[in-house]
């Protein structure tokens, strides 16, 4: 069995969370150890963080956000990656591709910066495998579901730059999937879990 880090990302509304825990009902039912976190959150101190950062009374400027994110990743990192590399299948809901989506795409903050932070916390880590969730123009902002927060009230451009940054920063990334949003549920969990298949070498 390989141990992998696999990330699932997409911009708000795009099923990515669904998937994640679809795919942890399954690793379950084959007997596959792994573990799953959010970001920002994860540990105790990153959901203090996530709360702080994500509060819709929030006013902290970009930059602000861009370290605290940063700060919540470091903990997972020390708490949660390093101590399961190569024992675990390390699910991650949202990683530093949507760091740089959001932040540099969406926000406009310096793209060295937010790759500089991220190989202080993260050294040569990077993701095994990459689920993308896509949602088409039209669907943008239509399935946001869960507690509102601050991101809530950014309008439709701003998802739809950040999506495009996704986009442009996975281009050359040979490790991903691309998912259909607009597809159903039940459509897309098998392909997921096809994939997941070949990439942990799960027999029947």
């Amino acid at each position: 069995m390989y141990k992998k880090i696999i990330v699932f990302e997409g911009i708000d509304g795009s099923g990515k969370t669904f998937h994640l825990n679809e795919v942890s009902k399954y690793l379950i039912r084959k007997k596959v150890k792994f573990i799953k976190f959010r970001e920002p959150g994860g540990t105790i101190n990153s959901e203090i963080i996530r709360n702080i950062i994500l509060s819709d009374k929030s006013t902290f400027k970009k930059k602000t956000d861009l370290l605290l994110y940063l700060a919540a990743r470091n903990e997972n990192y020390e708490t949660l990656i390093k101590p399961n590399i190569n024992k675990k299948v390390i699910l991650i809901d949202r990683f530093v591709d949507s760091t740089m989506a959001y932040q540099h795409y969406g926000f406009r903050i310096n793209k060295k910066i937010i790759n500089t932070l991220n190989k202080f916390v993260l050294g040569n880590l990077k993701p095994n495998f990459i689920f993308f969730h896509f949602v088409p123009i039209n669907y943008i902002k239509q399935n946001i579901s869960g507690e509102k927060n601050k991101y809530d009230k950014f309008n439709k451009k701003f998802y739809i730059n950040a999506q495009n940054g996704f986009i442009k920063i996975l281009k050359k990334n040979k490790n991903k999937l691309i998912i259909d949003s607009s597809k159903t549920k039940k459509y897309n969990i098998e392909i997921i879990k096809n994939k997941i298949d070949k990439i942990l070498n799960i027999h029947d």
